[in-house]
């Protein structure tokens, strides 16, 4: 398998940046796992406090121990007050994803290229 691929594929399948790893490209790719880490743990945060916030209402008897109240209070617009915080972060991440697999092809298709070249 070619180096771009496989650097492309790593990238895109394991996590952004794997790819650059491969390609001896540290910072790079150092620069793209923690960017990615920190969208992904906001995503994360905001999910987790979401949870929270329902749990409490559960035990404060506002929403009953039922599956379909459970349910709707999760999809209630309402309780998401970190959505913004949460879409910047998807964006985020989608954008270290796809900038991961162009880039780490692109190196890698160089490196291949270099390495073809006297």
């Amino acid at each position: 398998m070619k180096k771009s691929t496989k650097a492309a594929l790593l990238s895109g399948l394991i996590f952004p940046g794997i790819g650059h790893l491969m390609l001896k490209q540290h910072l790079r790719g150092s620069v793209l796992m923690v960017s990615s880490l920190i969208a992904l743990w906001a995503i994360v945060n905001v999910a987790y406090q979401r949870a929270l916030a329902i749990v409490d209402r559960i035990n404060s008897g506002d929403i009953p121990f039922d599956t379909g109240a459970i349910a709707e209070a999760v999809s209630d617009p309402g309780v998401s007050a970190g959505s913004l915080m949460e879409n910047i972060s998807l964006l985020v991440l989608l954008a270290c994803w796809l900038i991961g697999i162009i880039d780490s092809y692109r190196l890698g298709i160089a490196q291949e290229k270099q390495a073809h070249d006297p």
